[in-house]
């Protein structure tokens, strides 16, 4: 792209591209949309050693600038994961199409039919960091959905999100699809996130996805509708009937499996009646995650560090993990109300009543009973990928995939009604 002086400009013109390209795919049918995507994903897996080589730009700035061993994971890429990058953007492909579904249909006394349809939202602003495979994935789900999106990745992942961009759309141009259905935006400044979120009328949504600063100010700026994920401070509860077994697998698994993601959990809740609170802290702590607890669970393991205040409230995003003992599920509820972020809580328990009260208070995009809340992932939901996690109430919450990418319009058909 031709350097423009102001990054309003800039944006201006990328989203009178997308704005054309979102209305020539608005009408494609499903099997060209995914063609398109079959094809990207083999653009991928063509480009494996650019992208490999990119990756590794990326790589030995994110070591030069000392980044935490979680935010490095995030950003590495291998053979593996870009497999897996084109077996998710293939995943999108084979999903059923959202848009034109008809949601419902009703005939009114005057004969007047009524049907409200899904259709694409038009234009998609998404602001990213870190994970060079939400260039993909982000991708995918608004092609699937007749969207077109203007993507800004973060600075850390210049390299990657530009090698990956350029394969996936030379997979959709090569099938036909329109090129300036996903733009990259190619300058790291900051102004551009701006200018993004000044083009009311230009653009159709906000996503943004990353952490507490990004959220914040794009909430705080955004003259653009704005679809939030919030901090992943999620809570495991594990009641004084779990199984020890599987307590500890779960509680192991939420935390250490990738400490990086946003659904890692950073909290324990362990119940007071619980038969061995020192072996599953332990869990944790033997595992390599540095541990921080209230008073009580100090007691009962001193090596613990304490914690303070702001643990509570803490997405630590690495292997830390603050530990608290509970009195019951009542304590457990009053802990999650006050700290939850609402994106993911689980529960570990055998007695049903005790979960299912969990599953219906607790007020989360994503509630889980005897499961790893690592299975936060759209992935994992059978949505083929995610562009986020919603933790909001409005529009759509949890994973966000094909359906939430959509809104609906409503077609009535007469044979001459008036309300004369």
């Amino acid at each position: 792209m031709a350097d423009i002086d102001s990054p309003f400009e800039m944006i201006a013109a990328m989203a009178a591209r997308a704005r054309r390209a979102s209305r020539a795919l608005a009408h494609q049918p499903t099997s060209a949309k995914a063609n398109g995507l079959r094809a990207a994903a083999e653009a991928v897996r063509a480009d494996l050693a650019g992208i490999l080589l990119a990756n590794s730009e990326d790589m030995a700035r994110a070591v030069a600038n000392d980044l935490s061993g979680a935010m490095q994971d995030r950003l590495r890429l291998d053979a593996g994961r870009i497999e897996a990058i084109a077996d998710a953007i293939e995943a999108v492909a084979a999903l059923p199409d959202p848009v034109g579904e008809v949601i419902d249909t009703r005939t009114r006394p005057n004969g007047l039919e009524l049907t409200r349809v899904r259709v694409p939202l038009g234009v998609l602003g998404i602001i990213y960091e870190s994970r060079p495979n939400v260039t993909a994935d982000a991708a995918a789900l608004a092609v699937m959905s007749g969207n077109a999106a203007i993507l800004r990745g973060g600075s850390e992942a210049a390299h990657s999100n530009r090698a990956i961009h350029a394969a996936f759309t030379n997979g959709l141009t090569e099938a036909g699809l329109p090129t300036d259905v996903v733009q990259l935006v190619s300058t790291t400044d900051r102004a551009a996130v701006g200018a993004m979120l000044a083009a009311e009328g230009a653009i159709d949504l906000i996503i943004p996805r990353g952490g507490k600063s990004l959220v914040a100010r794009v909430k705080a700026e955004a003259r653009v509708p704005v679809l939030a994920h919030l901090d992943g401070i999620n809570h495991v509860y594990v009641d004084g009937s779990a199984d020890e077994n599987m307590a500890g697998r779960i509680v192991r698994d939420a935390k250490l499996r990738r400490t990086g993601i946003c659904g890692a959990m950073e909290t324990l809740l362990i119940d007071r009646n619980y038969r061995d609170v020192a072996g599953l802290v332990r869990v944790l702590s033997g595992g390599g995650c540095e541990v921080r607890g209230d008073g009580r669970i100090r007691t009962l393991v001193p090596e613990v560090a304490a914690a303070a205040p702001e643990d509570w409230d803490t997405e630590y995003l690495d292997a830390i993990a603050s530990v608290a003992l509970v009195d019951g599920l009542d304590g457990a509820l009053a802990h999650i109300g006050a700290h939850s972020s609402g994106h993911t809580d689980a529960i570990v328990a055998d007695d049903q009543d005790v979960a299912e009260r969990f599953l219906a208070q607790v007020d989360s995009a994503i509630v889980l009973w005897n499961a790893s809340t690592q299975f936060a992932d759209g992935g994992e939901f059978g949505l083929g990928a995610e562009i986020g996690i919603a933790t909001g109430r409005l529009h759509a919450r949890g994973p966000v995939a094909l359906e939430g990418l959509t809104t609906y319009k409503w077609v009535g058909r007469g044979s001459g009604q008036i309300r004369g």
